[in-house]
């Protein structure tokens, strides 16, 4: 547990620092929304709503992959926007 996130659980990744974007950060799909939860200010940002039936997160770089039972959601952390 990292600041009460299970880090094991398919819905929670962490950012690396270095690798781009959010290096440092807790990215978690929780409640059909994508957050970002900073552990140094101890404060979380929403970053995209309507995510429904997430399976799974994943990081790499600046794009954020939703694996959910009927699609696959990209977002681009540079642009802050779904693509």
């Amino acid at each position: 547990m990292t600041h009460g996130f299970n880090l094991n659980d398919d819905l929670v990744c962490e950012g690396l620092i270095g690798d781009g974007c959010g290096g440092g950060r807790i990215f978690v799909v929780q409640d059909e929304k994508l957050q970002a939860f900073d552990p140094q200010t101890e404060t979380s940002i929403e970053l995209l709503q309507d995510v429904k039936n997430a399976v799974k997160i994943a990081k790499k770089g600046c794009l954020i992959t939703i694996e959910c039972k009927n699609e696959t959601i990209r977002f681009d952390l540079s642009l802050l926007a779904k693509i």
